[in-house]
């Protein structure tokens, strides 16, 4: 799925800090995290896109609905940050909003690697907290950033 090189934006150490606040995140929840980047929205508003990733990526296939894209669109200063019915319902739409706000503060300061991490880093604990790892849980989607066009 990756239409254009990711050292376009991200290095390749900035593209490992990312996948490793992923894996950390996930480490003790069931639930999954998935960042999307590319450098366009093809749409006016971030959410339209980031559903339709969030479809395209399957993540609304987990086993407990607990997914949730963090998507960015770099060039257009656009981002949303998405989760399945299972966490929304555990969280509720502030949590998202504080999520933002992390993001925001970071990108505001062109922090994108750490603004993402933060944002991971802070999804993670309200995934543990609701879906908390089990012994058999498996890593029901990749790990890796995704990138787009």
């Amino acid at each position: 799925m990756r239409l254009f090189k990711k050292k376009e934006f991200f290095t390749e150490a900035e593209n490992r800090q990312i996948v490793q606040a992923i894996r950390d995140a996930e480490r003790m929840t069931s639930g999954e995290i998935r960042v999307f980047v590319e450098h366009r929205c093809r749409f006016v508003h971030a959410v339209d896109r980031a559903m339709e990733v969030f479809a395209k990526l399957q993540m609304q296939q987990t086993q407990n609905r607990n997914g949730v894209l963090v998507y960015v669109a770099v060039r257009d200063h656009q981002f949303a940050i998405l989760g399945d019915d299972g966490i929304h319902q555990k969280v509720g739409s502030g949590f998202w909003d504080r999520q933002a706000a992390i993001m925001r503060q970071h990108f505001s300061s062109n922090r994108f690697v750490e603004g993402i991490s933060a944002c991971v880093s802070s999804i993670g604990e309200a995934l543990q907290r609701y879906f908390p790892y089990e012994s058999d849980d498996q890593n029901e989607l990749p790990d890796d950033v995704v990138y787009g066009r």
